[in-house]
């Protein structure tokens, strides 16, 4: 699950810095009928604003009104939800950086000392983490004997383990 949001990754034309800081405050403009609206981030490095769009020349009776309400409330939701879509990462040009952004809840440790354990795993934001290192932290083991285990196929998923995924997946680890 998030523990905030994400960096984002894009060059500053300040200082050259790479990071980004989303504080969840957006800038809205109005040009007669037609709005624009921008995601203001900040550099982690000089503090400079960068602006990320989020609406362009749109016209005002076709923005809806709870979104235009969250905008004007800098709703850290909102920012949070528009820098996961995929149409804002794209027209921005802009990657996420999930470091330290998130936590792995496992509902106790009693499931450890089994012999099998069959383990399904649910993403609370799609954030893209490597099956392998949910495994390693979630079991209290290294990265290393993960992957052992996966090699000796005493762990088992329909998904591949050793790439990045954001959805839900199951797995089975058996000891």
């Amino acid at each position: 699950m998030p523990t905030g949001l994400p960096l984002v990754l894009r060059r500053c034309h300040t200082c050259a810095s790479q990071r980004f800081r989303a504080n969840g405050k957006f800038r809205v403009n109005a040009n007669h009928k037609l709005l624009d609206a921008w995601l203001l981030v900040l550099c982690t490095a000089c503090g400079a604003t960068a602006k990320l769009t989020v609406l362009e020349r749109m016209n005002v009776r076709s923005v809806r009104p709870e979104l235009l309400d969250r905008l004007h409330d800098n709703d850290p939701g909102l920012a949070a939800e528009l820098l996961q879509d995929p149409v804002v990462q794209r027209r921005n040009r802009i990657a996420l950086d999930w470091d330290n952004a998130w936590r792995l809840d496992t509902g106790g440790s009693d499931h450890l000392d089994r012999e099998v354990i069959d383990v399904s795993v649910r993403f609370a934001a799609r954030i893209p983490v490597r099956p392998m290192r949910l495994i390693a932290e979630g079991c209290g083991l290294s990265r290393a004997e993960v992957g052992r285990l996966i090699a000796e196929g005493s762990v088992v998923s329909a998904v591949r383990l050793n790439s990045k995924l954001s959805d839900d997946f199951t797995f089975t680890l058996k000891r």
